[in-house]
Order: structure tokens, then C-alpha cells, then sequence
């Protein structure tokens, strides 16, 4: 009849074997699962298994791939989506810290770090970055030509020695080592909890368990050992630390406890040198992979830096670094997908998507998918070129996520990896050795398996 609206339509289905579903094929290896099963849907699709409603707290689970409904979720309708099922497990190291908060309370956090990562703050932080990779470039010329290093490795101790200084100026040389040592171990087992929604709670003292507790407990003790001595001392700090210890909020005046300090900065150690290290160890396999860029960017790194160690004033002349940077995190993006569940029945699009619903928002497929990108295998720096970069549809390429959520620290992360790679390719070409092979694991960040190795050679 005319002036009735159609029904909302129900997603299609992937089906798999009773009475796991397919949710088997997913958790078996979820990149494989995107890969094959989105281009044969318009956008969405959902995956079962009996074991959902019995198990979870959601009742069904939905791949998201069109950008305008990766949209409708991020943003224009956020407010009805709060983080998936896969935040849960986050909480046992994060505890409520801005990744894994939610409603009044996360904007609340958000507001008071905020001020620590605008643009002219972070101007001073460019030393710490400059400084630490001159280290490991000093590091790697005592070595001989045609030395294997483990990439992975190096590119998380540097990383990690960044947002360490950064957030504690000093006392910092303990704390990398055992944060390096365990944040490995945290990153497998959490992510074992998000493709696993029938983990054994930690709660429950198992051996498996306790080790696992241990690693989340050593990491936190860190950050109290920190906090504890500051508060001990009348000495002035300028870092991220004493910026969080001073914060107050605008309208309350009140400032953040120390267990919410704990979580912020377990936070940004997580999310602030992991993620910037994988995607340095991706760029460098990329440039390997495609010596025409490696090229471009050492012309570009002589033009406009002639040798010298890059200041933040160079950021506007190193635009092809940029490119490469941005290019990169197309073809591996290190926060592979995303995760939001349903408050209430909503439709996108004509598709029912009832409450519950758990949504899995693969940006690894979209950054991938022939129908956004030309070429899509292709390193093509180029693509990130003004003319080339204004009519993209936003949500067909967001590493650093979207909506009110944005990565706090995505100009942290793009200077630092601008800043950086110009030092290393003026002074090493990187390439890995003949019979190294790898593959592509999606941990909490997606890695390569076994870690990175290359040769290096200086020029």
C-alpha cells in the first residue's frame, strides 16, 4: 500500500558447521574470513554460532564493509554503538582507560587528555623522536654490511623508548625493559580472549591464568612505582605524566585518580609505540618490495634535508614521506579492524541491524577493496597526493579509526614515522634475506609471523 515503508531486510548469512557456525571459519583466521567472504556481499553480512547468545552478551555478530555504513556507525549514529564484545578482554590490562571507556565518562577522559596532544605540544616531543632513532642508527653502523637485524624488535624498543621518555622524562631504562618483555605476551593473550568469547575468566587461577595476570600486573606496577615517586616529590615535570597528573576537568575542577592515571598511561604504552612500530616494520618491507619508492624518498630526503637530522619545520617539505607513510597503512593497517555493539534496533540502509549486534568493521578489507581503490595490491604512494586524496570517501581509508573517536595520538604517530624513516633511508637500504618468508597474523595489532628480519646495508 502506498505510504508504508518496506520492512528492513535481513542481512545475509555465512553459513558453517553446527553448531559452531561460521564463526569457526572466522576466529580460524579472520583476515582470510574477510577476504573471502565480503566481496560476495553488498556491504554486510552476518556470521553465526549457537554459542552467542548462550556465551555473550550479544546476539549475532555482523561484518560492516560499505564506507557509508562504516560511517552510519562511526559517526553519524555513534551514540548507539558502543565498543564490541572484543573491548572486554582489553579491560584486564587497559582497565578504563580512553580505548576501552564508554559514554559520559570517556567524553569526560577525552576532554582532559585532549590538551596533551594538540599540534604544539607535540612539536616538543620531536627531540625524544630524533634523538632515539639517531641511537639505533648508531646502533646499526657498528654492525657489519649485510648484518641481519630483527626490524620488529628494533622498531618496538625505539618506539617504546619514545613514549617512555615522553610520558616520564626519566627513571625510564627500567621500565622499558620490563614493559618490552611483556607487552608481548599481553598483546597474544588478549587477543586469544577477543577471538575466543569462551576463554576461562582470569578470575580463575589456572597456571595459564596466573602467568597472564602476572604480565598485565607487571606492566601497571610500572606505572604506580611512577606515580608513587612523583608524588613523593616536589620536582616539576614537563611530559605526558605530569600532564595527566595536573589535569582537571573544566566544569568540576576535579582531576584523575591515580588508578585512572594507571589506565591511560597502560593505554598509550599499548597503542602508542605498538602500533607506530608494526607499521614501520611494514613501510620497510613495503620499500623492499618497491624500489622505485625507496627512490623517490631518498631524493626526497636529500633535497630537503641534505643530510641533517629533520626538525619539525621539514614536516611540509617531506610530503612523499607522507605518501609512503600513508600508503602503507593502507596496505597493512595495524589496527586491522574494528569492533562496536548495538544499544538499540537501528536500520542502515534498509538492513535491519536489531540490538546486540555485535559489528566487525574489517578496515583491513576496505583499504583492499578493488571498488575504493584501483590496483589495490599496488604500493602506490601517489594515491595520498592532494588531487588523488580529495574525493575519497573518508571511511574508505581510516587507520587511525573515525567519528569522535579518532586515534588521540594519530599526529603523534604521523610525526614520528615522518620524522624517522628520512633518517633511516639516508643512512641504510633495508632489504630481507632471500629465504625469509613470513605471514600476516592479526594479534591486537597485525604483525608480521615471524618477526621482521632484514639485512642492512649503509649507503
Amino acid at each position: 500500500m502506498p505510504g508504508i515503508a518496506a520492512a528492513p531486510k535481513t542481512p545475509p548469512i555465512v553459513k558453517g558447521p553446527w553448531p559452531t557456525g561460521s564463526l569457526t571459519l572466522f576466529a580460524k583466521d579472520p583476515i582470510e574470513f574477510f577476504m573471502k567472504y565480503s566481496p560476495q556481499y553488498e556491504g554486510i553480512y552476518e556470521v553465526t554460532s549457537i554459542f552467542f547468545r548462550v556465551a555473550t552478551d550479544f546476539k549475532q555478530m555482523m561484518i560492516i564493509t560499505d564506507p557509508d555504513y562504516v560511517k552510519h556507525i562511526l559517526q553519524d549514529n555513534n551514540r548507539n554503538y558502543r565498543k564490541s564484545f572484543s573491548n572486554e578482554p582489553l579491560k584486564l590490562l587497559l582497565g578504563k582507560g580512553l580505548i576501552t571507556s564508554e559514554g559520559d565518562f570517556w567524553r569526560k577522559q577525552r576532554r582532559l587528555i585532549q590538551p596533551a596532544f594538540h599540534r604544539e605540544r607535540l612539536a616538543a616531543f620531536a627531540q625524544i623522536m630524533t634523538d632515539e632513532c639517531a641511537a639505533l642508527i648508531k646502533k646499526w653502523h657498528a654492525l657489519n654490511d649485510k648484518s641481519v637485524v630483527n626490524l620488529s624488535h628494533d622498531m618496538s624498543e625505539m618506539t617504546l623508548r619514545i613514549i617512555c621518555k615522553a610520558m616520564f622524562t626519566a627513571d625510564v631504562d627500567d621500565a622499558i625493559e620490563l614493559v618490552n618483555r611483556e607487552i608481548n605476551t599481553a598483546n597474544e593473550k588478549l587477543v586469544a580472549r577477543v577471538l575466543n568469547p569462551m576463554s576461562i575468566p582470569l578470575w580463575v587461577p589456572t597456571p595459564a591464568n596466573v602467568r597472564e595476570k602476572h604480565t598485565y600486573d607487571a606492566i601497571r606496577n610500572v606505572v604506580s612505582s611512577v606515580i608513587d615517586k612523583r608524588r613523593k616529590s616536589n620536582a616539576r615535570h614537563d611530559d605526558l605524566m605530569a600532564m595527566l597528573m595536573e589535569a582537571r576537568d573544566e566544569d568540576t575542577g576535579e582531576m584523575m585518580s591515580d588508578e585512572q592515571i594507571k589506565d591511560e598511561v597502560a593505554t598509550i604504552f599499548l597503542a602508542g609505540h605498538e602500533t607506530t612500530a608494526v607499521s614501520l616494520t611494514w613501510l620497510f618491507h613495503c620499500l623492499d618490495e618497491n624500489p622505485e619508492a625507496e627512490a623517490k624518498l631518498l631524493q626526497e630526503a636529500k633535497t630537503a634535508l641534505n643530510g641533517r637530522t629533520p626538525v619539525i619545520e621539514d614536516l611540509k617539505n617531506l610530503e612523499y614521506t607522507r605518501m609512503v607513510v600513508e600508503e602503507t597503512m593502507r596496505l597493512y593497517p595495524t589496527v586491522w579492524s574494528l569492533g562496536r555493539q548495538s544499544y538499540q534496533d537501528d536500520v542502515i540502509d534498509g538492513w535491519s541491524v536489531p540490538e546486540a549486534t555485535n559489528i566487525f568493521i574489517p578496515i583491513y578489507y576496505i583499504h583492499r577493496c578493488e571498488k575504493y581503490w584501483p590496483e589495490p595490491l599496488k604500493f602506490i604512494p601517489e594515491r595520498f597526493n592532494n588531487e588523488n586524496s580529495k574525493n575519497r570517501h573518508k571511511f574508505a581509508y581510516f587507520p587511525f579509526g573515525g567519528g569522535p573517536r579518532l586515534c588521540i595520538g594519530n599526529n603523534f604517530a604521523m610525526m614520528e614515522m615522518q620524522l624517522m624513516v628520512p633518517m633511516i633511508i639516508q643512512q641504510f637500504h633495508l632489504q630481507k634475506p632471500e629465504n625469509f618468508k613470513f605471514k600476516i597474523t592479526p594479534l591486537i595489532t597485525m604483525r608480521p609471523d615471524p618477526e621482521m628480519q632484514m639485512e642492512i646495508f649503509e649507503i
